[in-house]
């Protein structure tokens, strides 16, 4: 039997690759949402290709890629924490209220296996990764910078309030900046991490809310 030529079966041929461009768009979105959370421009490396783990023997099943939006995600979130731990630094200074220093020395602790953990899973990731990370220039992101002022600028009587706002502000950026890994990213163990950083920051922030 001849095969069926009428415009109606041609104008539908090309449907599979327009539905896989349109599967690519909630990825390119997400991460368009994730560089704005961060003020970061456009990114210099192909986010979606894998990269697979440098580190060997790895277990049977573990997950051993981590893709270009991975990487990125680990590249912003290690700038944003060692951000936090600066402000965290200078709030031990100046903080007086006990219930304020007990929540930023909770803060440091687990920012601190946090930052070594994710800079961990960019060495294990490769060359390539690591290279894409640093290819994007995290040099001003955030408010992390006018907040420190802010914070060095405060009268002793106002630091514990201008800290709780910094800090709130801040770890709103971290959970969105999450949020959106959660939803886009590719590696479990990456999504399993920003997951808790979700729960840990809007923890955080519901915490400060009370003690402002």
């Amino acid at each position: 039997m001849a095969a069926d030529l009428s415009p109606r079966t041609r104008a539908a041929e090309p449907a599979g690759p327009r539905l896989r461009r349109a599967s690519a768009r909630p990825a390119t979105a997400l991460l368009a949402v994730m560089l704005a959370l961060t003020g970061c421009g456009a990114p210099t490396a192909d986010p979606s290709p894998p990269v697979p783990s440098a580190t060997a023997p790895v277990p049977a099943g573990a997950d051993t890629t981590i893709s270009g939006l991975d990487a990125l995600f680990l590249a912003m979130m290690v700038a944003h924490t060692e951000q936090t731990l600066e402000i965290v630094r200078l709030g031990l200074d100046r903080a007086g209220d006990p219930r304020v220093r007990t929540l930023i020395a909770a803060v440091r602790a687990t920012e601190t296996d946090e930052l070594a953990t994710m800079r961990g899973w960019l060495r294990e990731a490769g060359p390539s990764a690591a290279a894409a990370a640093a290819r994007h220039d995290h040099s001003g992101h955030s408010d992390a910078t006018a907040g420190l002022a802010r914070l060095r600028a405060a009268a002793p009587a106002d630091a514990d309030r201008v800290l709780l706002d910094v800090l709130t502000r801040h770890q709103r950026t971290a959970a969105d900046l999450a949020r959106a890994q959660v939803a886009a990213g590719t590696s479990e163990r990456v999504r399993d991490l920003a997951r808790r950083i979700d729960r840990s920051r809007t923890a955080e922030v519901d915490l400060m809310s009370g003690l402002g």
